[in-house]
């Protein structure tokens, strides 16, 4: 369950000349200074509403203001899900996540989930914020994930994730024909009217970047490779929808699947029912927070986006 915190807190003459992150410990001694920091890098803590550094000295500004989803601590049962183990020792689990598969228990997933797999597969996760798990993907978004097993290598992947080391890459299928890539670099945050959905927004967002890449033109279609530099709540979705070039099955942020003239009763078939937005976390590369070796995976796409770059293949080539 995700509890919406909005609080404003008048900073006192005493702490001004003081890093932001020690005002903040200050004023908001019921979070602990590890779970600050993390606000403070996201963008959830401002000064007067703008973004600062950890570091940053508090100068002018007359309040430090949280706003924040904060999912509440909850015991969550372990169940005998399978997973598919891509690589684990004693700190790390990566697995391969399949579509459908909720990350987080919620209101509307109380179970079934890659948590409740997780507890089931290493029950000292148990111990840990949120079982271990430091980054999400969509339910129908599949892929590498990386959990913690272990309390020092959980806050070391959370730096990593927070400090932008960690490497993640994505294979997508988008619908339109794209020249090339590119670097998209805006501000992602709710959007203003259908408050289920993300949007790119003029201010008030957080940042977010997105690299991709062409691998493939086809006469209706586009076969790329993304590289995220930011973790933003479906940004790569939003990023490509922004660019006129949504992914093919996403019904969030597509809208109507187009279907190219003269497309066989197969392809029409395919694109009109594709049944999840078609974006696969193909690559992962981190650093091992035990022995500072530097680690990578990397996963074959999913059979149905194997069926669906086949058929592009087939009758939409170029």
């Amino acid at each position: 369950m995700l509890e919406h915190i909005t609080e404003r807190r008048e900073i006192p003459a005493e702490l001004y000349g003081k890093r932001f992150d020690h005002v903040a410990a200050s004023l908001f001694p019921e979070y602990s200074r590890a779970r600050l920091q993390t606000w403070i890098k996201d963008g959830d803590l401002t000064l007067d509403g703008e973004a600062k550094k950890p570091k940053d000295k508090v100068v002018v500004a007359r309040y430090v203001v949280l706003d924040v989803q904060l999912e509440a601590e909850a015991d969550h049962e372990a169940e005998d899900i399978p997973l598919e183990v891509v690589y684990e020792d004693k700190h790390l689990l990566v697995v391969n996540k399949p579509k459908g598969l909720v990350v987080h228990p919620a209101a509307g997933n109380p179970s079934g989930t890659l948590l409740n797999a997780v507890l089931h597969h290493a029950p000292e996760c148990a111990a840990l914020p949120r079982g271990g798990i430091v980054h999400r993907l969509d339910k129908d978004t599949t892929g590498l994930m990386v959990i913690a097993k272990t309390l020092t290598a959980h806050a070391d992947l959370v730096e990593q994730l927070h400090d932008r080391t960690v490497g993640r890459e994505y294979e997508a299928v988008a619908m339109g024909t794209m020249t090339g890539g590119g670097k998209v670099d805006t501000q992602i945050g709710r959007h203003p009217k259908h408050r289920q959905r993300m949007a790119v927004i003029k201010t008030g967002g957080k940042q977010a970047i997105t690299h991709y890449r062409l691998l493939k033109r086809y006469g209706n279609h586009s076969h790329i490779r993304v590289k995220l530099e930011t973790g933003r709540t479906h940004q790569i979705r939003v990023h490509m929808a922004h660019l006129k070039h949504p992914l093919v099955g996403d019904q969030t942020y597509a809208g109507r699947q187009k279907v190219p003239a003269g497309a066989s009763e197969e392809m029409l078939e395919m694109l009109r029912n594709f049944p999840r937005q078609a974006l696969h976390a193909k690559a992962l590369e981190l650093i091992h927070p035990e022995t500072g070796e530097e680690m990578n995976w990397e996963i074959d796409l999913p059979e149905d986006m194997k069926q669906l770059i086949e058929l592009l293949d087939r009758e939409d080539s170029v």
